[in-house]
């Protein structure tokens, strides 16, 4: 079915908002505020409907062309928005705070304290890292990004997101991973990409599951397509049977092997050098990374003599800067990999930290209570446990960053009516061309 839209706003998922004849609600994608557009309908449900645009009858005064040509339906689904200009998707960032916070969050003063977003001025080739999922089609090992609308994969030569370190990347790791592993994908199911402009380290790594690998041979033939790559290494993954339950279970992690090189990567940011293993996690936008650190140590304001708790602290992004600036700092992180690059990234800036592996409100029940807290969870946001730690630790200054805006809402919920006060709400623009948004929420103890 095709209809005719007119397309109003911005949804928190990215699509365009338009409405039916019949009063049903539009979610659109890649529509723009302002298009009229002819809108092929893939989902109808009671009350709404979710398509994609097919033709613009009118196209809106707020489109740009996107950089890619694999960009938009039926090509690769990785970004949402390089039909839009900038500026007005920023604004769309923080309005997706400010509205997540007072719808879910219930708090009235969600829109006063929602500040404009921190942002750069790199807007493309920002990304250190993309990731490539691996498949074999008929003998012949496909390496891609899912397309837009499909489970297939789409194959660009380059990624204009990403701070490649040669022309034709993908397309150079492609042919070599079928040279070096034939017509059997060896249980490889992704390839990671990492790369520094600042440092030049350059880390390719092969997730696979445990067995047969031919590591040699692919270890050569990956250094002679990309001479520049620092790290070429294999993290083995695991995954369980598929059991009762809906969901597919998690891969569990079971080892790093190194096949040539470093064994990990290497990023600057601000002061302070990280060594990063393949399976840890560290954010993708370098430049704007560095805006959130700065924004959260200015908002803890250590002063040298104050205890910080960092909690959900990853290889130490927050933790190294805390450290420099604190009187002491405790640091908790339950990734294996994370826990061994923290320590070791502590180590080598020269700083001084009490390290706590396990999981928040489990094993943290040993620090004592602290003057301020910076809290980092996964998407999902905080667990009851975690809150609870939070009150026994009664911090002063809670700084929460979040990179989803309705766990960040309904968690700012809970702990306002436990004791705390939201003094702002700071978006970040560490994606663009994306509908995603990051935030530092900032609390302060009431009682």
């Amino acid at each position: 079915m095709i209809e005719t839209i007119s397309l109003k706003r911005l949804s928190a998922g990215g699509a365009a908002i338009g409405q039916l004849a019949d009063g049903r609600t539009a979610f659109v994608d890649y529509g723009c505020p302002g298009d009229v557009a002819e809108v092929v309908i893939d989902t109808e449900k009671p009350r709404f409907v979710r398509g994609h645009v097919s033709r613009l009858v009118e196209a809106s005064t707020l489109r740009q062309d996107p950089r890619c040509p694999a960009f938009g339906w039926g090509g690769c689904g990785g970004c949402q928005w390089q039909h839009l200009s900038i500026d007005v998707a920023r604004a769309a960032k923080r309005d997706e705070v400010a509205d997540a916070v007072t719808r879910i969050g219930k708090l009235d003063n969600a829109d006063t304290l929602t500040r404009e977003p921190l942002t750069t001025d790199v807007v493309y080739g920002y990304r250190n890292k993309i990731e490539l999922e691996a498949r074999l089609h008929k003998g012949r090992l496909e390496l891609g990004f899912h397309r837009a609308g499909s489970n297939e994969l789409v194959s660009p030569d380059e990624c204009p997101l990403f701070s490649a370190p040669q022309k034709d990347l993908i397309r150079a790791i492609s042919g070599a991973l079928r040279y070096a592993l034939g017509s059997t994908d060896f249980g490889l199911s992704r390839v990671a990409l990492r790369h520094s402009s600042r440092t030049g380290a350059f880390e390719i790594a092969l997730v696979s599951e445990p067995g047969t690998f031919p590591r040699s041979r692919v270890a050569q033939t990956l250094k002679s397509a990309c001479p520049g790559a620092t790290s070429i290494v294999r993290v083995l993954q695991k995954t369980p049977a598929r059991g009762a339950g809906r969901r597919a279970p998690s891969p569990q992690f079971k080892g790093v092997e190194v096949l040539a090189g470093a064994g990990y990567w290497e990023e600057q940011l601000g002061n302070f050098t990280y060594k990063i293993s393949a399976p840890s996690f560290f954010q993708v936008n370098t430049s704007a990374a560095e805006l959130l650190v700065a924004r959260v140590c200015e908002e803890i304001a250590a002063d040298g003599s104050d205890r910080i708790a960092d909690l959900y602290c990853g290889v130490g992004t927050f933790s190294l800067p805390l450290a420099a600036a604190a009187g002491s700092l405790v640091a908790v992180e339950s990734s294996g990999p994370a826990l061994r690059d923290l320590r070791r990234n502590v180590s080598d800036a020269g700083l001084c930290a009490e390290v706590i592996g396990g999981e928040v409100g489990r094993d943290s029940a040993g620090i004592s209570s602290v003057d301020a807290l910076v809290i980092d969870p996964p998407r999902a946001g905080l667990t009851s446990a975690a809150r609870a730690e939070i009150l026994r630790l009664s911090p002063a200054r809670l700084v929460y960053v979040s990179c989803d805006p309705a766990t960040l809402a309904r968690d700012l919920a809970a702990l306002t009516t436990t004791g705390y006060t939201l003094c702002c709400l700071q978006p970040v623009d560490l994606f663009p061309q994306t509908a995603h948004v990051e935030c530092i929420a900032t609390l302060e103890a009431s009682r």
